[in-house]
């Protein structure tokens, strides 16, 4: 999943539960612009301790999975 997905996936939650990023921002501690380059995926970067206060916020959860392989073609093995 990438920053954007995850951000879309805030702004749904949020919006789904009637909530206005002022009102979430402010539950969480930060402006209402953060949250909203949040969910745009325009944000550089974000505290692990925020992130976990949005989810909070949002009565969501987050969910750590073991890493996929990452299977790439390798021009090299083809022979000519």
């Amino acid at each position: 999943m990438q920053f954007y997905d995850i951000g879309e996936r805030i702004r749904a939650e949020r919006k789904a539960k009637g909530l206005t990023q002022a009102q979430v921002a402010a539950d969480v501690g930060i402006t209402r612009q953060t949250l909203s380059k949040l969910e745009k995926g325009e944000i550089a970067k974000i505290s692990l301790l925020v992130f976990i206060k949005i989810l909070e916020s949002l009565d969501l959860e987050l969910d750590v999975a073991d890493k996929k392989p990452f299977y790439y073609f390798d021009a090299k093995s083809v022979e000519e």
